[in-house]
């Protein structure tokens, strides 16, 4: 029997050829916590008895979701990872390093490799074709003390995108066009595997998009098969001797098969307060707000940065709106320096904040008023999202959110 991207990978790293539905203990390459779920990690692992991490090299803690720590109890959070990576020789990446997703496919992932994380926005790395998930503290201990873990070999949804996209639009329209289309559980513990001539000539930074967000359908990974854009995205990040590419088999036993016609997908956002509700930019309109949002590991990249910043060059943020823009790393932030995006955006009105999650998890940077609606480029707009149960938030792609914010409403143009 044929098999699956994902099928393939986990066969990897067990001791047999696996299929969809099977219970597996396979080998992990890399181990990621964040300070929000690395502490319970480090007292579980400790509760293990365990002397040393089964690989400290690729077992990093990020100092991301609170960066810089806005209280002190955070601040001891921190403490805590910190004298972890001392004690037990734990990689570290401190305050303004960046997002733990984006740091990690800019240093630590590689294809065909198997990356655990506790949070759920792991699947990030699988653009790398890698199989990567986000799986409890808990599991995540036991990961980073044994080098394995246990799970269950996921069915598999094959999305194939052909066309070509019309003028502005982006991955971030057609991952929520997906997710509106199957629902925020319609693909509940499934790999998404992604195919096709418009996701073949996707740059990287697209792909990365989708696969942060194939979790807000309920997916386990998302998964794109490593070829020449991967390897020389490996090269750029000095990681050349890294690549490798399988290819799911053509007879492969897939749960479902979805195309999509890239050319019909328009600008698309998602409403409060599911990621499934999405309807179109063009019928919002009437929709003000007070606060736009670029960044996250979602949207945060160079690419990303360019976009927004050739809609605002020459331009200002409308009255009555504030506009925070955040590198999802120090690597994107100091490009975004060099390239003179930093004062186009300075120019117009926004306001920079050092790299990591900032507003996204509603801890700082950012937090809304009462009533207040913010247009984000984010992956989640659940109630409290951004720090108040009372606010609105609306999701979509950098490219909307940069007329967004010169109009005050919600736009395409």
């Amino acid at each position: 029997m044929g098999q699956t991207l994902v099928e393939k990978i986990i066969s990897l790293h067990t001791d047999h050829e696996v299929h969809a539905g099977e219970l597996v203990i396979a080998n992990v390459d890399v181990c990621a916590v964040q300070d929000g779920t690395g502490p319970l990690t480090v007292e579980e692992f400790k509760k293990l008895g365990k002397e040393k991490l089964h690989n400290p090299e690729r077992t990093i803690l990020f100092i991301d979701h609170a960066s810089p720590s806005p209280r002190k109890e955070l601040s001891n959070m921190h403490t805590t990872l910190r004298n972890f990576s001392r004690d037990y020789g734990a990689v570290l990446s401190e305050v303004g390093s960046g997002v733990c997703h984006q740091r990690l496919i800019e240093s630590f992932v590689n294809p065909s490799e198997i990356l655990v994380g506790a949070d759920s926005h792991t699947c990030t790395s699988g653009a790398l074709g890698a199989f990567a998930t986000g799986m409890g503290s808990t599991d995540i201990a036991v990961a980073m003390a044994l080098g394995k873990t246990w799970l269950k070999v996921p069915q598999t949804f094959k999305i194939i995108v052909n066309g070509k996209f019309q003028e502005g639009i982006y991955a971030k329209d057609l991952i929520l066009h997906i997710i509106g289309m199957i629902g925020a559980d319609g693909a509940t513990y499934k790999a998404l595997e992604f195919h096709g001539e418009t996701i073949e000539n996707m740059e990287m930074s697209e792909r990365f998009t989708i696969a942060n967000m194939a979790v807000e359908a309920g997916a386990k990974c998302g998964l794109f098969i490593a070829d020449e854009k991967t390897k020389a995205y490996l090269e750029e990040k000095g990681r050349a001797d890294k690549f490798s590419s399988i290819k799911p088999d053509n007879d492969a036993n897939y749960e479902r098969i979805i195309e999509i016609d890239a050319s019909t997908i328009e600008h698309t956002v998602s409403c409060p307060h599911t990621v499934d509700n999405t309807k179109l930019a063009k019928d919002l309109n009437n929709i003000k707000v007070n606060q736009v949002y670029v960044g996250t590991c979602t949207n945060g990249r160079i690419e990303d940065m360019r976009v927004v910043a050739k809609i605002l060059k020459g331009q200002k943020v409308a009255d009555g709106v504030r506009m925070l823009i955040c590198p999802a790393s120090r690597t994107v932030y100091k490009q975004a320096l060099q390239e003179g995006l930093i004062e186009i955006f300075i120019d117009s009105g926004a306001t920079i904040l050092p790299p990591g999650c900032g507003p996204c998890v509603g801890i700082h940077a950012g937090i809304l008023a009462d009533g207040e609606v913010c247009l984000t480029t984010q992956n989640r707009n659940f109630i409290g999202r951004l720090g108040n149960t009372k606010g609105f938030i609306y999701l979509s792609s950098p490219y909307v959110a940069g007329y967004t914010a010169i109009r005050g409403y919600i736009c395409e143009r």
